[in-house]
């Protein structure tokens, strides 16, 4: 399986992120999710579910954020347009983004769905992790990270990962 993500100047497109402006963000989090293109899916999977986090954020606030969790994505779904987290439609579901964390200050309504990058020190890597599984998953939206980690668990028949850089 392949990830195909755009990155002119091999960053993240600044709308997708800190610098994005006007309707494409809220409360100060970038909300319009980026387009991906995926390939090589195998045959037999029935779905696709992708985490999207922050390792470089572990010596800012103590742990790897978490941007973006989803999962019951068709697999014959293999361009995922531009801000699909605010248009996605069930079957598939969307987890809680680190800014639902009891630990983190500030509004709180845009805990679940993506939360783009908005590194506060220096360009930072972020990991998008693409999982083709062989079934639907029993999650509900404002899934934690770990259920979904813990549900694909016997279910995965091929991952994907690719970094994507986007600056500070």
């Amino acid at each position: 399986m392949e990830i195909t993500v755009t990155l002119p100047n091999n960053l993240l497109p600044d709308k997708y992120g800190k610098y994005a402006t006007g309707k494409d963000i809220k409360n100060g989090k970038p909300i319009i999710s980026f387009p991906i293109k995926l390939s090589n899916i195998p045959a037999n999977a029935k779905t696709i579910a992708l985490t999207f986090t922050d390792p470089d954020s572990i010596p800012v606030c103590g742990f790897e954020w978490i941007h973006w969790t989803a999962a019951n994505i068709p697999s014959s779904q293999v361009e995922i347009p531009e801000n699909f987290s605010q248009t996605a439609a069930l079957p598939v579901v969307q987890g809680k983004n680190s800014s639902a964390s009891p630990l983190v200050d500030g509004p709180k309504d845009v805990t679940d769905g993506y939360n783009g990058p908005y590194p506060p020190d220096q360009t930072h890597d972020y990991v998008l992790k693409v999982f083709a599984l062989d079934d639907n998953l029993d999650l509900e939206n404002g899934f934690w990270m770990n259920e979904l980690l813990h549900k694909m668990t016997g279910h995965v028949l091929a991952t994907a990962q690719k970094t994507i850089p986007s600056r500070a």
